[in-house]
């Protein structure tokens, strides 16, 4: 992560002399394997073999010195003791380099200290979910997993007792300083940039206070982004956590989380980005009582406005100008798009077993409310939530009594007017065959003052069979026997749009994002058109 204060380039090189490491390092480190060389701009990392052996640059910035052989110890120390239990099967050890009375260079052992080395495992650049992302695309499998993973890293992460609005507060004027003297390439964006985040920050100053409060300020990563999450046996697993300044990489979780979900979304992966936060949601936060989700639009911003800053800083020095300027301005046009999130809406899918609700929800999600996304409220999974099993264990007919069904309604609605409030959207994913169940999804919307789409799947029996015969593991527990037994149910009279579900997926899409489209004339309070 580069500072937020945009000072990359304002560095002191001291006449402290590492060519003797570096030239120990070059030359294999006593291994017999090929060597490659990485610099950046505090650090040098040397591929030798399978090991990647990493020194601190004796240099001095504004927001990081290295002056001595000392401080870099303790930073690399520092990174070693953040990384270490996310990565254990990387990070090894911080080592000296010594130089012996024959002169000779070697890890340990007596003699004069010229550097210290921090010892990794190497991974291939494969590995890296960057390179994943933009060589095979994140697919939903790997969503879910990363989302988990990062919901654990964040449980693991200690609280620390800071203003999370204050924090933010120094972010955005240092972020005032830099811009200001970037004012020919980033023009007047800049500016109104700043003007809406402080206006969403001062609004938004009692949901910060309160995220402090809830203990979702803690010593995160810092800079989650995709290059800094590798696989490592098919887990995805975050590395290079900030170490240079702790109150830097001290923030809100769900600032931490921005970041990725903000890198994702900048890529137009989108859909990808929406279901690593519901992921991260199921986990961290299953009852979605401290989403935080109001404030997410600030953070995302903030994170694009870094890299807009980042990139014209870098572009200062890159031979790729052009590019890396045009890209800033992409991502601070990002920014200001984020902190005008559309009004949050409440779209309930309901259908009989095998309509493929689940299956819908996930795929449009992505295209609802702000950024990245609809919050996925399934009442499969909230049914188990409610009876402390696991979202894969079956339940018996002890699970789906009246009394339960009734409980796991109450929750999804409740949960749904906690998104709502939040000012974001979210998708009601349940059967609803009951016409008072449905009005009360309707009323939900109301109360909270948001507009309400609903969405009847229509699919014959033999389709529906077919459909559950072929599931994997799943949190439905419906199987031929439920699908048939639904067979001439009556659903009562439906008011929502109806829609022919016995055809591809594709297909059911389109329907659906036709009404939910901006403008639609079919996007109102109670829909009452069949479509397909």
């Amino acid at each position: 992560m580069e500072p937020v204060d945009g000072t990359k380039h304002r560095q002191t090189t001291l006449s402290d002399d590492q060519s003797a490491a570096i030239q120990f390092l070059e030359g294999g480190a006593g291994r017999d394997a090929t060597v490659e060389r990485i610099d950046t701009h505090g650090a040098l990392i040397f591929l030798i073999g399978q090991e990647a052996m990493k020194m601190k640059r004796a240099v001095k910035y504004d927001y990081m010195d290295l002056s001595t052989v000392e401080k870099r110890r303790a930073l690399l120390k520092r990174e070693y003791e953040l990384n270490r239990d996310a990565a254990p099967s990387i990070y090894r050890g911080v080592l000296p380099l010594i130089r012996k009375a024959d002169g000779s260079i070697a890890f340990g052992g007596s003699g004069e200290v010229l550097e210290w080395v921090l010892t990794m495992r190497r991974f291939p650049k494969e590995a890296e979910l960057i390179h994943i992302a933009k060589h095979d695309g994140i697919g939903d499998d790997l969503t879910a997993r990363l989302g988990a993973a990062v919901a654990s890293y964040h449980a693991a992460a200690p609280v620390r007792p800071l203003d999370a609005h204050a924090l933010i507060k120094e972010i955005l004027d240092e972020l005032d300083r830099v811009f200001d003297t970037m004012r020919t390439t980033v023009g007047q964006d800049a500016a109104r940039f700043l003007a809406a985040s402080r206006k969403m920050l001062s609004d938004r100053a009692d949901h910060l206070g309160l995220r402090s409060l809830q203990g979702h300020v803690r010593r995160c990563h810092g800079d989650l982004h995709l290059r800094n999450i590798v696989m490592i046996e098919g887990v995805p697993t975050p590395i290079d956590a900030l170490e240079f300044d702790e109150r830097l990489g001290t923030c809100d979780t769900l600032y931490d989380l921005a970041f990725l979900l903000m890198d994702l979304d900048h890529l137009g992966m989108t859909h990808a980005a929406n279901l690593v936060l519901n992921a991260y949601l199921s986990r961290a936060t299953p009852d979605l009582s401290q989403t935080g989700l109001s404030l997410l639009p600030l953070y995302l911003s903030v994170r694009a406005a870094i890299r807009a800053m980042v990139d014209v800083q870098t572009a200062a020095v890159n031979d790729a100008r052009k590019e890396m300027q045009a890209d800033a301005k992409a991502y601070l046009a990002q920014a200001l798009a984020y902190l005008a999130p559309p009004p949050p809406i409440l779209v309930a899918i309901g259908g009989y077993s095998g309509t493929g609700k689940t299956t819908i929800a996930r795929a449009i999600s992505h295209r609802i409310g702000a950024s990245p996304g609809a919050v996925h409220i399934r009442s499969d999974v909230v049914r188990k939530t409610l009876l402390h099993r696991d979202p894969l264990d079956r339940l018996g007919p002890d699970g789906y009594t009246s009394a339960i069904t009734g409980r796991t309604y109450a929750a999804i609605r409740d949960q749904a007017g906690q998104i709502l409030r939040e000012g974001h959207a979210a998708i009601l994913d349940a059967v609803h065959s009951d016409p008072k169940a449905r009005a009360a999804a309707e009323d939900v919307a109301t109360a909270a003052g948001c507009g309400f789409v609903g969405i009847w799947l229509d699919s014959p029996t033999r389709t529906r069979q077919a459909r559950v015969a072929s599931r994997g593991p799943d949190a439905s527990d419906a199987d031929a026997a439920v699908v048939q037994a639904q067979e001439g149910a009556d659903p009562g009279g439906i008011t929502w749009h109806r829609i022919d579900a016995d055809r591809p997926v594709e297909a059911v899409i389109g329907a659906i994002s036709n009404i939910l489209a901006p403008g639609s004339a079919t996007a109102r309070k109670r829909g009452d058109a069949n479509v397909g």
